[in-house]
């Protein structure tokens, strides 16, 4: 088993620098929690912040320290500055990507001196990875504190295996995009092998801003980046279930049970548990609790709600401004609804040990958790996985990710007040037997996806997209293979050789008519053409009298617009049977319609085709056009025997039963060839791919699936081996 690097901000260790020398303890963390279990079953190391600043450290501490860490928590730290700390954790992570990321773009700082950090951090974790890494190593990086880490390690471990886990949500492109720094950002991602993130909607903000701001497309959630397979998709995390389920058994937490029940007496208790944070939406929960209070005065002195909030970034303007605002709502309830032998709110501003937690939980029979925006939400699935006894209720936000998965609870707006507060009455008032089947329901969920099948699933994932990269590489046209083409071409009398253009000799443009031949692709033409040997065909999408315009002192045959029409040398054009046009007169308004429509679109009329190019069109608008166009063009089309062609940001309709393929055969049945090679770059070269003899050699441009034998890296290395077949 391959040995396993988790890299994240923290470690699972928390150490605190005493009197008495150095304290370790187990994180409480919701990461260092969560992966506690699974790690320790593989060979691993965990690498993150040791928590003390530098400064604070001696030389012979920091040796101790790394010690303590490798041998009893097999850990590695990272040792940060005061200043680290306050630019980096402090200010880009928490005053930047924070707010952001939770679509809080009000309270977003843009600060470079902040980026410069984050980036200087970042490296700091690169480092220390060179440090320890083996080869075979996985490295699974976490979170939104290093972004840019995936990027630094493959540039210079091209071998190791990347894993990267977003934990907090992924925001619209429309957001996102307000970042200067979105481009590094997703390059850094995008280095990665396996890119996850809790939810579906978060997978698809990440993948619209990869389209618009990288240009790359997906297809089912692969990118092909630069000839590297990456693969995003969504793992929702789970909880260590099983420690949540039994824990009441435990006497201690019975004790605490019995504790609260005699304190609260026989009210209701709602239970609200979440770190102070703006993300959180407490503030709105306790104003909806307030509207509960005034519309249903029956409810006044039978219920208690516990809000729990977890001290946070307390050094951060907004997280002291919440606080204080509150503080003083909390007091104008209590002070509203309460009485002498009341307070509706119970409000515990600290951490509570595990213990305690349960315990509240537990005993509480309403989980209020109504997050404005949360990546997942761990709290509302620990909530319902002490519930044995089936009773409770879960009112959860559907900001949160877990709401995807807890769809039996009762799912709420967490900015409509009213909402919040009519559920609350109707939890108050659900049944026994109701709040059981809602319970039982997503306990058996939750039971089955855990954080253990989570982190296998995750380490599954990263295990299939290496075996596809593997795949793909193995029909790399490289070493041996390249060398038997050569040696094949070599021994060859009868040649015929078939090309692309677009993508395979030269690079896309973004208007076609950017795309004319250099000076040094025409030279390999001719050295390729002169050859006795070798009957060279170009076969294009292009119009015919644009590859006649750059190709006709050429001893070549070409194919145009994807065989609707040929030429052999120095012969005439002819088509492959008689083809009509007057089809387009019907077709063509309906293009012109959906250039209207779409910005930065135009048509290209050729003589028995139509072409919708939208290359520079805005991505998603495009998409959402393209799914229009075709349906409209298949309703169109029904009678008229033609067909609609999706190539590269292209959308073509031409007669059905004409294609490159096709029109390959001409060629391929004059003779006996002891060598045919066909070349192509994109799905419209597939039927040239299939119509090519077992024998023959074809090459896809650009790793992906394909009919060809073999793949190629870019049109640059079709030059190459152009150019080396032309010196033979």
């Amino acid at each position: 088993m391959h040995r396993l690097l988790i890299v994240s901000n923290r470690l699972p260790v928390s150490i605190d620098k005493t009197k008495q020398g150095l304290v370790f303890r187990k994180s409480v963390g919701g990461l260092a929690t969560g992966l506690s279990s699974f790690y320790k079953s593989y060979d691993s190391l965990w690498i993150g912040w040791c928590g003390i600043p530098l400064e604070k450290l001696g030389k012979k501490e920091k040796e101790n320290l790394k010690k303590k860490l490798l041998n009893d928590f097999n850990s590695f730290p990272i040792f940060l500055s005061r200043r680290d700390i306050e630019m980096y954790y402090s200010g880009f992570c928490n005053k930047t990507i924070w707010p952001l990321f939770h679509s809080f773009t009000q309270y977003v700082v843009y600060d470079k001196g902040l980026w410069k950090s984050y980036g200087y951090v970042n490296r700091l974790f690169y480092n220390a990875i060179k440090e320890i890494a083996k080869p075979g190593d996985i490295i699974w990086v976490h979170d939104y504190h290093l972004m840019l880490l995936p990027k630094f390690i493959k540039e210079n471990m091209p071998d190791v295996t990347i894993g990267f886990f977003l934990h907090i949500p992924f925001p619209s492109y429309e957001i996102f995009r307000l970042l200067p720094w979105r481009k590094e950002i997703l390059e850094g991602i995008l280095y990665a092998d396996l890119i996850g993130f809790h939810t579906y909607d978060y997978v698809r903000h990440f993948l619209s801003s990869v389209r618009r701001i990288k240009g790359y497309e997906n297809t089912l959630g692969q990118l092909n980046i630069k000839n590297r397979i990456v693969k995003v998709d969504s793992f929702p995390m789970g909880i260590d279930y099983e420690k949540f389920s039994v824990a009441g058994e435990n006497p201690k937490i019975q004790d605490e049970i019995n504790r609260i029940h005699k304190k609260v007496g026989d009210r209701r208790i709602i239970l609200s548990i979440d770190r102070l944070d703006y993300t959180k939406g407490i503030l709105q929960r306790l104003k909806a609790f307030d509207l509960f209070l005034e519309k249903n005065p029956e409810y006044r002195n039978k219920v208690t709600l516990i809000l729990v909030a977890v001290p946070s970034r307390t050094r951060v303007e907004h997280y002291r401004l919440l606080k204080n605002e509150m503080d003083e709502l909390i007091g104008n309830i209590n002070g509203k609804h309460g009485n002498i032998g009341w307070v509706p709110v119970w409000y515990l501003y600290r951490s509570l040990p595990f213990q305690n937690l349960v315990a509240l939980y537990k005993a509480a029979n309403i989980a209020l958790i109504t997050p404005l925006r949360d990546g997942m939400n761990l709290i509302a699935k620990e909530f319902i996985a002490t519930k044995n006894d089936g009773k409770g209720i879960l009112i959860l936000s559907e900001m949160a990710g877990a709401s995807n998965e807890l769809g039996e609870a009762i799912i709420v707006n967490p900015n409509d007040r009213e909402e919040i507060a009519k559920a609350i009455k109707k939890a108050m008032v659900t049944s026994y037997e109701e709040q059981n089947e809602r319970n039982r329901i997503m306990q058996r969920r939750l039971k089955r996806y855990n954080v253990v099948r989570w982190a296998n699933d995750f380490m599954g994932g990263l295990s299939n997209i290496k075996e596809l990269q593997k795949e793909l590489e193995d029909k790399l046209l490289v070493n041996a293979k390249r060398k038997r083409l050569i040696r094949d071409y070599a021994k060859g009398k009868e040649r015929l050789i078939f090309l692309d253009y677009d993508g395979t000799l030269v690079p896309f443009a973004e208007r076609p008519e950017n795309a004319k031949p250099d000076v040094r692709l025409l030279g390999l033409f001719e050295k390729l053409a002169h050859n006795d040997k070798n009957n060279v065909v170009l076969i294009s999408g292009r119009r015919r009298p644009t590859l006649e315009m750059w190709f006709n002192n050429l001893d070549v045959g070409l194919i145009a617009e994807h065989g609707a029409w040929l030429r052999k040398s120095g012969e005439e054009w002819e088509t492959i049977e008689p083809l009509k046009s007057g089809w387009k007169k019907k077709i063509k308004p309906l293009l012109e319609f959906y250039v209207d429509r779409t910005p930065n679109t135009f048509i290209e009329e050729k003589e028995f085709a139509l072409v919708w190019h939208y290359r520079k069109a805005a991505p998603e608008l495009a998409m959402v056009r393209v799914r229009e166009l075709k349906d409209n063009l298949l309703q169109l089309i029904t009678h008229l025997k033609l067909g609609v062609l999706e190539g590269s940001k292209v959308i073509e309709i031409k007669k059905a039963d004409i294609n490159k393929g096709k029109a390959a055969l001409r060629w391929i049945s004059r003779k006996k060839w002891d060598f045919i090679l066909g070349i192509g770059d994109d799905w419209t070269d597939e039927d040239l791919f299939q119509a090519l003899p077992d024998s023959a050699y074809s090459i896809k441009v650009g790793l992906g699936y394909s009919e060809a034998k073999f793949t190629i890296e870019s049109y640059k290395d079709v030059r190459i081996l152009l150019k080396e077949m032309g010196t033979l």
